[in-house]
């Protein structure tokens, strides 16, 4: 029997919490900074919690 291999792009992206949450970077944080406020930004810099519809959808790409 095959076995499921980790969806590597995924698995670079996100990490699972000791809890069983996903955890992952906010996006819009790239480029175009100059005209973001400050406040926007210094909120993008901390990594989120997925929902859980998509905690579900990730976990199956990186198989944990």
């Amino acid at each position: 029997m095959g076995k499921i291999k980790t969806h590597r792009a995924s698995a670079k992206r996100f990490s699972v919490t000791g809890t069983g949450k996903v955890k992952a970077f906010h996006s819009d944080h790239r480029h175009n900074l100059g005209q973001k406020t400050q406040k926007r930004k210094r909120k993008l810099r901390s990594a989120q919690i997925l929902s859980p519809a998509m905690t579900a959808n990730v976990k199956k790409l990186i198989c944990k």
